[in-house]
């Protein structure tokens, strides 16, 4: 993409994260978005074809990044559990790395989806996204205890309404723009108290 081409793209995507930030995906408009980015909306479908367009290219790379994320980090886990690690190696890295290096640099992209995404493909993201960690979580349960630990027996809906209770925590100080230093403080609070649960879950002391 030439240069001049570039910086227009990225005019563009700042008018579009602003318009959607402010009023949500639904109540968006292209002229609007267009007035931002000091163009007409002729200029814009330039750029992308349309508004779900538009919304499609500021959170998908952080979606795409949120599951590579995630499956990497199952792997890992499996892997450490396989070669009979130590505990406090087999949760050296938790989901609340994935916040720390993932969602917080793009807290604007995260903020978008979270909370502006109503109307798109995406308005469901946090439910289908904790319905897909509840089954790879029931997995490694079964996992685990085919490995010989005293793994707890959970059905679905309790995992369910753990894993939504523990995503909500977490996100919330990102959603409510809390200052970087309390997302810290309040991320660790969140470790600690979850983590306790999670290992007796796992039957790992």
């Amino acid at each position: 993409m030439p240069r001049d081409k570039t910086l227009s793209h990225i005019k563009v995507n700042k008018a579009i994260r602003e318009e959607f930030l402010e009023k949500g995906f639904k109540d968006a408009s292209i002229r609007s978005i267009g007035v931002r980015a000091g163009m007409t909306s002729a200029g814009l479908y330039r750029h992308y074809a349309d508004k779900e367009a538009m919304f499609d290219g500021l959170v998908e790379p952080l979606i795409a990044d949120i599951r590579r994320w995630t499956t990497n980090h199952t792997n890992k886990k499996y892997s450490l559990v396989d070669e009979q690690a130590e505990t406090s190696e087999l949760f050296g890295e938790t989901f609340i790395d994935m916040i720390r290096e993932v969602i917080l640099p793009r807290r604007d992209e995260f903020k978008l989806l979270m909370t502006c995404s109503a109307g798109t493909k995406y308005e469901n993201f946090i439910h289908e996204y904790a319905r897909e960690n509840q089954k790879e979580f029931l997995e490694a349960v079964q996992y685990l205890k085919n490995k010989g630990y005293p793994a707890m027996d959970i059905d679905e809906e309790e995992l369910h309404m753990l894993l939504s209770a523990y995503l909500t925590a977490c996100f919330e100080p990102i959603i409510h723009d809390c200052h970087e230093d309390k997302i810290d403080k309040y991320l660790n609070t969140i470790q600690e108290f979850f983590m306790p649960g999670w290992l007796r879950i796992m039957g790992i002391n």
